[in-house]
């Protein structure tokens, strides 16, 4: 009698295994998100563009957006100013557009300096560029690697700016080593 209440244990610990098996995967299937598909207007400005990387910027431990950089296989981070790619960043909560234009050009000067007439300047555009955003909203920067940078909102243009010297700042904010978030700079260019 022992020995079949030990089968029996035997059997009952190997289905259990076997059951909490495929939880575990199926858990851990289920926490691995799908790669998001390209926004449908990169089709036309960057046919054959991949997600090259993808982070989280948080503050104070709450989720502001999720950055996703798509470009061209090849893409070269420490010339990035110079190349084509698309910044997209998909907010996780209301912010209002002037407070981005603004924090835009705080994040700028720690890429590099320029005037304060360029600043008003080019904070001028980006109010434009960026409306006040509510959870789930996506604001797109396109850069053609020649200066050119196009601002989308949900797909919409809002702005455009022919400027070599604010596409290598703006996208800086992200991909230069000056960031004031490097840890989302390594995910952004696959490296985190």
């Amino acid at each position: 009698m022992p020995e079949i209440r030990r089968r029996q244990a035997l059997g009952w610990g190997a289905s259990l295994l076997a059951l909490s098996m495929t939880a575990m995967t199926h858990n851990l299937l289920a926490a691995t998100p799908a790669s998001p598909a390209p926004p449908a207007e990169l089709g036309t400005a960057l046919p054959g563009a991949r997600l090259v990387g993808t982070g989280v910027l948080r503050f104070f431990g709450l989720r502001v957006y999720e950055a996703r950089l798509w470009a061209a296989a090849g893409f070269n981070p420490l010339d990035y100013a110079r190349q084509p790619f698309a910044l997209e960043l998909v907010y996780d909560r209301k912010l209002e557009g002037e407070a981005i234009a603004e924090r835009s050009i705080a994040e700028m000067r720690r890429v590099a300096p320029f005037s304060e007439d360029q600043g008003r300047q080019w904070l001028r555009m980006m109010k434009q560029a960026f409306p006040d955003v509510v959870a789930q909203d996506r604001l797109l920067g396109l850069n053609d690697g020649a200066g050119k940078v196009v601002f989308l909102h949900n797909g919409r243009e809002t702005a455009a700016i022919d400027d070599a010297l604010y596409a290598r700042l703006f996208f800086g904010i992200w991909l230069s080593e000056q960031t004031s978030a490097p840890a989302l700079r390594a995910a952004l260019l696959g490296q985190g």
